[in-house]
């Protein structure tokens, strides 16, 4: 790749989804780019959290829905082949090499710099290579625009023996190649249910250890008790209401993990999983040298410039403004702070950053989407029901049991599941919708559009879903909404 220059139009820390979005965005846009990466270019999600966990969850879920399959069920009965599972993950990541993500970087024209890359100071940023080579340090300039781009990490809490016993996270959990024959997580978020299904799914004995009263606090109840139904039933055990106070590895890392409970109660399992949480990686990027605090989130406006750093040149897209945690929002931030920088390096004075304006990332606020990869399926979009009552609006709530529509009675024999929508009636459309069950994160989309259109309920009852599908849940919600 071309590096004969030091001085670039923009300058990109953090090669994952959201770097290499908006590198795109800002290359479009005809500015020469440069972006930084000090492990793969990809970042976190491609080879450590998405793809990987994916991966391992695709076959454990496709046995689960084919054993409620007449005729079917009986070809599943076995266990899965981990080996393989393995395989596949290992392919899907690339082995952990990032070859093709560089042969895209060359064809879009964006340069890269191995190394760890620091502000040291307005639009200047200090690299030091991975390697310790290319005769050291080398400083970049950018002309108009620097994006912190660099994600999050797990956050471990601070607990007695934590740093011997060497606990998992979510990197340890998705690139493992041998099954633990017992193994306890600690949270109960989305990692936490996603991992507990994948490993129960892979012969584990699995503990879920939850400090709050259950699965998937931050989406409607039922869908968390329904994931903790399926997990319970294929041998997991979750306990709620319960804390963490320290961990003991006496035998070294080969040995079995000991977790001590704050009631005083111990438990063995071979590898523990903390799922507690992520911590902006933004601890050692130089932060201090623009007179922001180091390892803190960075506050944005609506295109992705971070507020309380003068001239407006720098940019935080993704995970480190903590808007929306997750790939897709973090890449729809890229998108729209690629072309915010593109727009004022031609001059454009005025963007529009209005609700749902060209410039303005109005869908973190009102149509975050989000799937967990769990046994059934859990797709949200938008509020929930607590969360637009906690806003003040004047809302009816709108529940239906999957099950009873006849493409889920096709697709799985006892389909359980269950739909909700949450209608703001002053405005007459729909702010949030949660589906629940196998097969239903195809239908996310769909509520996602009519969320972020503000499309009016009345002409919902219009979009006519084919027979017999599951998307008839539409049909179903809206007649009891009609009543």
């Amino acid at each position: 790749m071309n590096q004969a220059t030091d001085e670039y139009d923009v300058i990109v820390l953090g090669a994952g989804p959201v770097g290499e979005n908006l590198a795109d965005r800002t290359r479009a846009a005809g500015l020469s780019t440069a972006i930084v990466e000090r492990e793969l270019v990809g970042g976190e999600c491609s080879y450590w959290a998405c793809v990987p966990s994916k991966s391992l969850l695709r076959p454990v879920l496709a046995r689960a829905e084919a054993r409620q399959v007449p005729g079917l069920r009986e070809a599943v009965g076995g266990s899965l082949a981990a080996a393989d599972v393995f395989a596949h993950r290992d392919k899907q990541v690339g082995n952990w090499k990032d070859d093709g993500a560089l042969t895209w970087l060359d064809s879009a024209g964006i340069d890269l710099v191995r190394g760890h890359g620091r502000l040291v100071g307005p639009r200047r940023i200090a690299v030091t290579p991975s390697d310790g080579s290319d005769g050291g340090e080398r400083t970049l300039t950018a002309r108009h625009a620097v994006a912190v781009c660099t994600g999050t990490r797990a956050a471990l809490p601070d607990m007695p023996g934590i740093a011997e016993a060497r606990p998992w996270t979510s990197r340890e959990a998705t690139s493992a190649g041998t099954v633990p024959d017992r193994l306890i997580i600690v949270g109960g978020g989305v990692v936490a249910a996603e991992m507990a299904t994948a490993w129960c799914g892979l012969g584990s004995r699995v503990t879920v250890l939850v400090r709050g009263s259950g699965l998937l606090n931050r989406i409607e109840p039922f869908a968390g008790e329904l994931v903790a139904e399926t997990l319970r039933e294929s041998g997991a055990e979750i306990r709620t209401g319960t804390s963490v106070k320290g961990l003991a590895r006496p035998g070294g890392v080969e040995g079995p993990v000991t977790v001590t409970l704050e009631s005083g109660e111990q438990l063995e399992a071979d590898e523990v999983l903390f799922a507690t949480g992520r911590a902006p990686h933004t601890e050692d990027v130089g932060l201090e040298t623009v007179g922001l605090e180091p390892g803190s989130w960075l506050t944005v406006d609506e295109t992705c410039r971070v507020t309380d750093v003068p001239d407006g040149w720098l940019y935080a897209a993704g995970d480190v403004n903590h808007r929306a945690l997750l790939t897709h929002q973090g890449k729809y931030q890229a998108r729209i702070a690629g072309a915010a920088i593109g727009a004022r390096a031609r001059g454009v004075e005025r963007l529009d950053t209005g609700r749902w304006g060209e410039y303005a990332t109005t869908a973190d606020e009102a149509a975050v989407p989000q799937v967990v990869f769990t046994d059934p399926e859990v797709a949200a979009v938008g509020l929930t029901a607590a969360q637009a009552e906690s806003e003040g609006r004047s809302i009816r709530v709108v529940d239906y049991d999957m099950g009873q529509v006849e493409g889920a009675v096709l697709y799985a024999d006892g389909y359980r599941g269950r739909a909700r929508m949450v209608v703001d009636l002053d405005r007459g459309h729909l702010i949030g919708v949660t589906f629940v069950g196998p097969g239903v994160s195809e239908l996310l989309h769909s509520a996602t559009v009519a969320v972020a259109g503000e499309v009016p309920i009345d002409r919902l009852w219009h979009a006519v879903p084919s027979f017999p599908t599951i998307s008839e849940i539409w049909l179903r919600l809206l007649e009891a909404y009609r009543g």
